[in-house]
């Protein structure tokens, strides 16, 4: 798959799962803007490994939460592309941000997560779709099973701005259909290099092994270039079909019973 002579824009690809994806679209030939909002080395080493691969891009920073720093944003994308073909959305606050139970958690940390992610859509998509030439590709990055359960009692405030950011990309599914731009949303499992790196050691292990004995039929978490494939495949010619689209990566663990043991249901 080429991706030659394509402009793209991944939010929050300094790190994790963000830079696996600006890392294949890269290796695919497109040429990436790498955004930061902290982490300026992080950033810059990205774009030193989209060069390593032959690509070419540059580094852009902003506050994602902010809409009048997005719009700068693109702004800078249209000034050094001329134009864009793939936005992805990607970027969240660190978990301190917003990571608080519903009982507990504060407007501040309820606006945070909001702003982050079903505002930024909004208003990406928005600054996208002006400068985007059809044809085009809009990807938001979700976590489906946290928008539709409530188990995981901290990540109310993401699990609703996901659930709205989600609602929004069947609407701009829609609003951009007659362009040929199509909009889905991708929602990995647990991933190595993301979040769960910022969770205690033993949460991790915990998570880490209750995966590899079965909850993920596949026997392992996800990685930031497993979602990176994913992606680009819908960022082919081929998937010009699909929009509107909540897809799961994550090795089969969403297909599991949550009361049943894993040990059960695999036989």
């Amino acid at each position: 798959m080429s991706l030659n002579e394509k402009y793209v824009l991944v939010t929050g690809s300094s790190r994790g799962i963000g830079k696996g994806i600006a890392l294949k679209l890269a290796e695919s030939g497109a040429k990436v803007a790498i955004h930061y909002y902290q982490n300026e080395a992080a950033a810059n080493d990205t774009l030193a490994q989209v060069r390593e691969l032959g690509s070419e891009g540059f580094v852009i920073q902003a506050d994602v939460t902010r809409p009048e720093e997005i719009s700068r944003m693109f702004n800078r994308v249209r000034d050094e592309f001329g134009a864009l073909d793939i936005f992805v959305s990607n970027a969240r606050p660190e978990l301190p941000g917003f990571y608080q139970a519903p009982l507990d958690i504060t407007l501040e940390q309820w606006d945070t997560a909001f702003d982050s992610q079903a505002k930024a859509f909004l208003v990406g998509v928005r600054e996208a779709a002006s400068i985007m030439r059809d044809g085009g590709r809009i990807i938001a990055l979700t976590y489906a099973t946290g928008s539709r359960t409530g188990g995981l009692q901290p990540w109310v405030g993401m699990g609703s701005a996901k659930a709205a950011m989600e609602s929004l990309v069947r609407y701009f599914a829609v609003a951009l259909a007659k362009r040929g731009i199509t909009v889905n949303a991708v929602s990995p499992g647990w991933t190595e290099d993301t979040v769960l790196n910022s969770l205690p050691q033993e949460a991790q292990d915990l998570i880490r092994n209750w995966h590899a004995r079965g909850w993920t039929p596949m026997g392992r978490l996800g990685t930031p270039a497993d979602i990176g494939n994913v992606v680009a495949l819908f960022c082919s010619e081929d998937a010009g079909w699909i929009t509107g689209q909540v897809i799961f990566a994550d090795g089969g663990a969403s297909l599991m019973s949550p009361e049943v043991p894993p040990e059960i249901q695999l036989g």
